[in-house]
């Protein structure tokens, strides 16, 4: 039985701190050159089409939904389009944490911003997925919060997805990576939040010429793209891997913990942010999504 919402306004700080530790690095620090996942226990069946001619370099960059599912959006990329791939996600962050200009008042140390890592790593796609920090955690968002002021909220994002994107420009020095804006799923507490934040993205990418990964689609229910469930039905390859479909006797698989409305990691929250160590469709679902906008894209 779902809790009382009043719950889950109070839960939302505890995992606050579990999961934007501002002194946590990424599990794995972005390398100078990809390696290979050491996760192997997420495998979804092969995308349709062919694969592209060329390997892509991917970057991977985000908040906590991204440091859960870092390492299971790796062994897809590689798995069908043998991407060259590169994680650093931080936890508790927002755009502006990836801005150059901001190591002072940030949750990403300077190596780690966008624009460094597009310098050293020459990505052809740099996956940006922040579900929104609306809550004034990261010093850089100079205490605006969606509470307080959904207009300054909302203006401020918007700036910061223009200044991130033309950073990322700049730093691709005539070879510029196209951006992939992944939607985020429904938000229980602020439904009409995640949904301008979406359409946000979706302005970006249409302004940029890059690209929107509606990931978020992929964790909502078919009668409602906004409507936030704990538990969805069971897709084809759920149903045939043990583990997938968590309640095959009621042909319903778990997105979320009883105890977390937020992430998708089957895994109770740390204290020190990490890549989710069990499987968790929510994270292989949102993997694939990001995985076949790539796929599109490079052919």
């Amino acid at each position: 039985m779902r809790k009382p919402w009043v719950v889950g306004v109070l839960l939302a700080g505890v995992l606050l701190g579990a999961c934007g530790d501002p002194a946590s690095a990424p599990e794995d620090p972005a390398p100078a050159a990809p390696r290979a996942s050491a996760t192997t226990h997420q495998r979804a069946p092969a995308s349709p089409g062919p694969a592209p001619g060329k390997a892509p370099r991917v970057l991977y960059l985000g908040d906590s939904l991204a440091m859960e599912g870092q390492k299971v959006l790796g062994q897809e990329l590689r798995r069908e389009l043998k991407a060259r791939y590169t994680g650093a996600p931080y936890s508790g962050t927002t755009l502006c944490d990836y801005l150059e200009g901001t190591a002072d008042r940030s949750l990403v140390p300077a190596a780690d911003k966008a624009a460094a890592l597009v310098r050293r790593l020459r990505p052809d796609f740099v996956v940006l997925q922040f579900w929104g920090n609306s809550w004034g955690y990261t010093p850089c968002m100079d205490g605006i919060t969606y509470d307080a002021s959904p207009a300054r909220y909302f203006g401020r994002y918007e700036a910061d997805a223009r200044r991130l994107t033309e950073q990322i420009t700049a730093a691709g020095s005539g070879s510029r990576p196209r951006v992939v804006w992944v939607s985020q799923g429904p938000d229980p507490i602020t439904p009409d939040r995640v949904r301008r934040v979406n359409a946000l993205y979706e302005k970006r990418a249409a302004a940029s010429g890059d690209l929107v990964a509606d990931a978020g689609k992929a964790v909502s229910p078919a009668s409602g793209r906004y409507t936030w469930a704990q538990y969805l039905p069971c897709t084809a390859y759920e149903r045939a891997h043990p583990g997938f479909c968590t309640q095959p006797g009621r042909d319903r698989t778990a997105l979320h913990r009883d105890d977390d409305y937020l992430h998708f990691c089957l895994a109770p929250t740390t204290t020190k942010p990490k890549p989710c160590p069990v499987r968790s469709p929510g994270i292989l679902r949102i993997a694939q999504e990001i995985t076949k906008t790539i796929r599109q894209a490079a052919r």
